[in-house]
């Protein structure tokens, strides 16, 4: 219970300090209707008058202590998670990885990584694919935890850097594909 309290505790400190700087990110120009709050990875700002289909967005609400969770599916398989844009890589616990059907063969524990509790090891994987609704997002890099240093499962920026772009506005997370 402790550990998790303290994960918990670690991944709001990462957020706090670490969201603002990303909302920082984008400048308003003059004649553009687009939120300072807008970050993408087009060289292009997207038209604000072009119509959004629904199967290639997601707007998520902020839960009571802001953050963002999903109902996600990683290589089929339904998962609750975490958007953690302070995580350099989506990061998932041991047991969640066998479920994707990643084999003991596979997970090589040797990368050492820092994480709210400290630093761990653990194992460099490839996910074939990460959805969430409409949006879909193939050969996602993760990170593979043991159960005790993650309880749960942190969608980070290896997810989102390949989105043509998110965006947060009035207590709400908006992903397009």
């Amino acid at each position: 219970m402790l550990m998790r309290a303290v994960l918990f505790a670690g991944i709001a400190a990462v957020l706090a300090t670490q969201v603002p700087s990303l909302l920082a990110v984008a400048t308003r120009q003059p004649g553009n209707t687009i939120s300072p709050n807008f970050v993408s990875t087009e060289d292009d700002p997207p038209d604000a008058s072009a119509p959004i289909a629904n199967g290639g967005t997601m707007r998520l609400q902020a839960d009571a202590q802001g953050h963002y969770t999903g109902n996600f599916r990683i290589n089929g398989k339904p998962v609750q998670g975490l958007i953690d844009t302070g995580a350099t890589y989506v990061a998932l616990n041991e047991s969640l990885a066998r479920r994707l059907g990643y084999s003991g063969n596979q997970l090589d524990f040797r990368y050492a990584v820092n994480t709210a509790n400290g630093q761990t090891k653990a194992a460099h994987v490839t996910l074939d694919r990460v959805e969430i609704g409409g949006i879909r997002v193939r050969s996602v890099e993760a990170f593979v935890l043991k159960d005790e240093a993650l309880s749960g499962t942190l969608v980070g920026m290896s997810f989102l850097r390949k989105l043509a772009s998110y965006s947060v506005a009035d207590g709400s997370l908006s992903l397009k594909q």
